[in-house]
């Protein structure tokens, strides 16, 4: 009997007509593959491997569709064929969070028990306090995991500490609280030094390929709403003291929106691509710089105009659209705390709407200089 064989012994093929059936054409949980008996009752077994659906959805939430909605059902899921000795690994019912645990997984048996963080990832749940001590209590009561593993051992991922007080949890429901790694793909190694996280293991970073991987999801968030300026702007551009003109609109117009389109990509690209090197601490002043960058394009290619009152208009707009983006990528990173952050917006939100403001009056008025 080969190992893939042996993860399959109990695993019991889902019930005909059960919404989790995955043989079920358009079935909603295909990466439920069958049931494991428990002395707490039915448990869904689960697959390691990732399928098409389930890397299409991770697609389109990087593209920030269906985002809020892309969750699991919270409860407890077996891997592989565990038994009462397995461990015991405690995540968010994000999905993206869910499936790249499991797929770390892939070869082990194990127990996952997924917290109801409302669809929200580990980090941000933890955060918010959905992550949290009590809900770790609770989902341990609802599984009956007592009944299911002999241990008494929850190993959750690092980044959920902050929301889950580990004597809280001991206390209330007898399970030991064990740190894993902060990135998933260290559990085997994590394992197999006996539940040793090294230093590199428990290393925050936020390398260059994970700022680039939720650049999509910043892209597309904000996007109608430049969308509506881009309207607004090109509609105001035929304006001038002579009336109306429908071709001046049509050249000044197309190059306003790539102005405002530079602005914006300067903050949802730019600025999380350079973070670390962009001046300052605050992220406001980096977005300055990267929308700096971008003016000094538009500038040189005379996209901000031959006119000292319009040019100042788009240093203006750009500089402060840029900062607003970019203080906004502060819920992607991991360089601030929740103080920080809303100390930082106390100062830069009025400095970044007076800039708008005076940035758009003074792009009217040029349209009558």
């Amino acid at each position: 009997m080969n190992m893939k064989e042996k993860r399959k012994i109990d695993m019991q093929p889902c019930c005909a007509g059960s919404p989790a059936d995955p043989v079920e054409k358009g079935g909603e949980k295909p990466y439920i593959i069958g049931w494991k008996e428990t002395g707490a009752g039915k448990i869904p077994g689960i697959a390691s491997d990732l399928s098409r659906e389930d890397k299409w959805g991770a697609f389109k939430v990087r593209l920030s569709l269906n985002r809020m909605h892309y969750k699991v059902d919270p409860g407890l899921y077996a891997v592989g064929n565990p038994d009462q000795n397995s461990h015991v690994f405690v995540t968010a019912n994000y999905k993206l969070s869910f499936d790249t645990l499991r797929r770390e997984l892939n070869g082990l048996d194990a127990w996952i028990m997924a917290l109801d963080t409302r669809g929200i990832n580990v980090w941000c749940a933890a955060g918010k306090g959905t992550f949290g001590s009590m809900e770790v209590v609770n989902r341990i009561e609802q599984t009956g995991l007592r009944k299911i593993i002999k241990h008494r051992k929850l190993i959750l991922p690092q980044l959920g500490a902050p929301g889950v007080a580990a004597h809280f949890v001991k206390k209330f429901s007898g399970f030991s609280v064990i740190y894993g790694p902060v990135r998933a793909d260290d559990i085997k190694a994590f394992l197999d030094a006996g539940m040793v996280a090294s230093p590199d293991m428990r290393r925050v970073r936020f390398s260059l390929y994970d700022r680039l991987l939720v650049v999509p999801v910043e892209i597309f968030t904000g996007f109608k709403y430049l969308f509506l300026a881009m309207v607004f702007f090109f509609l105001l551009a035929g304006l001038s003291a002579q009336g109306y003109s429908s071709s001046m609109s049509l050249h000044t117009g197309i190059r306003s929106t790539l102005n405002l389109m530079f602005a914006y990509l300067a903050g949802t690209v730019l600025g999380p691509l350079l973070l670390p090197w962009l001046p300052g601490r605050s992220f406001a002043v980096k977005g300055i710089f990267a929308g700096g960058i971008l003016f000094v394009i538009a500038w040189l290619t005379n996209l901000a105009g031959a006119r000292p009152m319009e040019i100042a208009a788009w240093l203006l707009l750009m500089t402060a659209i840029s900062s607003f983006v970019t203080l906004n990528f502060t819920g992607a990173s991991t360089y601030t705390s929740l103080s920080g952050v809303r100390k930082e917006m106390r100062i830069a939100l009025p400095v970044q709407i007076l800039a708008v403001f005076l940035g758009t009056g003074l792009w009217i008025g040029s349209r009558f200089v």
